[in-house]
């Protein structure tokens, strides 16, 4: 061990034996009032204030006790490093499921309801009525997902080989599945009246399992925009939607007592950009501030964080997982436009000192999702597979099946998973696949099928995915060229995408062998060439020794190695699915 590593260490752990003869927190802080909002101007008349130059503002918002200021150096400075089990786990199921499931409508259905133009808005008028009336409101009110078992899919999950879950905590619909303190549009209150967050931390240290929290509430409050808008025709044309509502117009409603605002938040769209952005797929508005709702933006950031400080004190999870496209929440710029606070900063270093307090040491890790590589973080490739090996930070490649929501339709497929895997943890990373539960929460006959077909596979080839790290190549392919399994959600494309015998990735198992995985099983009795393993090439830095075949119960493979190549007889028998992997030694 380094002497700053063994310094840094002596220090953690004195804070950790002060933190223990202190109370672990004092009670988290009451939410102050909204304030004030202004009375909403016309759509696209007032321009955004420029972020760039503003400085960021340190929010009022006290922290556990502890070495980690809320700073991104005291951060970077203090944190001894992202734990081992994150490298060795290798493959995780990302739970991806909440209320908006109910719409059996694919992602984003609570915003893409109240746009006219999309599939959610109109099987969210065959089921529930217009959204002038029957809002993603009265979804909250009705979802009740009977069949979820956390329990029961958490040994499902096992089973298939993952070693760690991402569960969610809060979408961009702004509704918490726990029993928030801070959010009385909770999954306690409304709906499937469950702590969901609970029953999914109950079950994974039931399991064994590592959990992280996702929070993805960071831009609801302009991502909510399209629920103050209105039909642009038909019989309603020009009505509003729900999104208009407060809390007074629920006097002897079923939602008497709810401030809709807490939920939707406020109209924004007298920002200039910010209804054109409603009204796309994706895009965020343009970089900038909010200038008239500055009070309200602090206010907002200073929620998000006690929203993720109350799970962490009830839950103690193993990593917390925050959503975007940015360097950070509320940074005024890409997903964070709106508002530039240290919000972020706050959260990252009061879960930190809180693991010293609670757990002695910090074993925990902190996904700002696409920040650039800090100590103290970890970041994500979303439906991506990055073009080399990243072996400078831990990193979890996250991806779904179909969609994050389900829908009618996605392509079930084992062996389009399996490379997924095999992409990402040849390159030195995680993979965290999501396959959307039925909006009762039960998994469908498809998902069943392949999580079962993963689960063996996994069982004959972990040896070279667990707690493996990457070679010093991270694959080949036929005449050098390297084919790689098609980005964005796995589905039809993924799973017919042909891979040939020249195509293979390479790992270095917690043994210390080579592991060369096929992209697709070969033909029995045929001849594999790896070029890497030549002997003229010298990349294993040794003879190969041994050559065996996971799984295989036959003779002896027959080998040899030649300067251009290793080449490997298959056997004649090959009963094996989507990809083989030989030990190399």
């Amino acid at each position: 061990m380094s002497a700053p590593v063994h310094s840094l260490c002596r220090r953690l752990a004195l804070f950790a034996a002060l933190g223990a003869a202190l109370p672990v927190r004092a009670e988290l802080p009451p939410m102050p009032p909204m304030p004030p909002i202004p009375a909403p101007l016309a759509p696209d008349s007032v321009p955004m204030a420029d972020s760039g130059s503003a400085p960021e503002v340190a929010l009022d918002l006290p922290i556990t006790p502890g070495p980690f200021l809320p700073t991104w150096e005291s951060i970077e400075k203090n944190y001894p490093g992202t734990p081992d089990w994150l490298r060795d786990a290798k493959f995780g199921i990302w739970v991806h499921f909440g209320p908006q499931a109910a719409g059996a409508s694919g992602d984003w259905y609570a915003r893409r309801l109240y746009d006219g133009k999309t599939p959610a808005y109109s099987n969210h008028l065959a089921r529930y009525g217009h959204p002038a009336e029957s809002g993603y409101k009265e979804v909250l009110r009705d979802w009740n997902p009977v069949k979820l078992d956390p329990a029961k899919l958490t040994a499902i999950y096992k089973d298939a080989g993952a070693r760690f879950l991402i569960v969610q905590g809060v979408h961009h619909d702004n509704f918490d599945l726990w029993d928030s303190r801070y959010q009385p549009w909770n999954s306690t209150r409304i709906g499937p009246r469950r702590d969901l967050v609970g029953e999914w931390a109950k079950a994974a240290k039931a399991a064994g399992m590592r959990y992280g929290v996702a929070f993805h509430h960071e831009y609801s409050w302009w991502w909510w925009q399209t629920a103050f808008g209105s039909d642009k025709q038909g019989a309603l044309a020009g009505v509003p939607y729900d999104g208009r509502l407060t809390a007074a117009d629920g006097k002897g409603k079923w939602w008497e007592g709810l401030d809709p605002r807490l939920l939707y938040n406020v109209d924004l769209r007298e920002y200039q950009g910010v209804a054109k952005a409603a009204e796309s797929p994706w895009n965020p508005p343009p970089a900038g501030l909010f200038g008239r709702h500055a009070a309200y933006g602090n206010w907002y950031a200073t929620r998000w964080a006690l929203r993720i400080m109350d799970v962490v004190e009830r839950y103690d999870p193993d990593f917390i997982y925050t959503d975007g496209t940015g360097p950070q929440p509320f940074s005024g710029s890409h997903t964070g436009t709106g508002t530039k606070n240290d919000a972020t900063q706050r959260v990252v270093a009061d879960f930190y000192n809180r693991a010293l307090k609670t757990r002695g040491r910090v074993d925990t890790f902190s996904i700002i999702k696409f920040r650039p590589k800090t100590n103290g973080t970890v970041n994500t490739e979303e439906g991506t597979i990055p073009a080399d090996i990243k072996t400078d930070q831990a990193w979890i490649a996250e991806v779904p099946v179909g969609d994050w929501y389900y829908a009618p339709g996605f392509t079930y497929d084992a062996g389009s998973a399996i490379r997924y895997i095999l992409e990402q943890v040849s390159r030195d990373g995680n993979a965290a696949i999501c396959i959307s539960p039925l909006p009762d929460g039960a998994l469908d006959e498809g998902s069943t099928r392949m999580l079962k077909e993963i689960g063996a596979w996994m069982a004959l080839n972990g040896r070279g995915i667990y707690g493996s790290k990457a070679w010093v190549r991270l694959g080949e392919g036929e005449h050098g060229a390297l084919r790689t399994l098609p980005g964005h959600a796995l589905g039809k494309r993924q799973a017919e995408f042909k891979f040939g015998p020249h195509d293979f990735r390479f790992t270095v198992g917690k043994d210390g062998s080579l592991y060369a995985f096929t992209l697709a099983v070969p033909e029995p009795g045929s001849e594999l060439r790896i070029v890497s393993l030549g002997a003229a090439a010298k990349l294993l830095g040794k003879p190969v020794s041994s050559v065996t075949l996971l799984g295989h119960q036959g003779a002896p493979l027959k080998w040899r190695q030649q300067d251009d190549a290793l080449v490997i007889s298959v056997p004649a028998a090959m009963p094996f699915a989507s990809a083989v992997a030989f030990n190399i030694q």
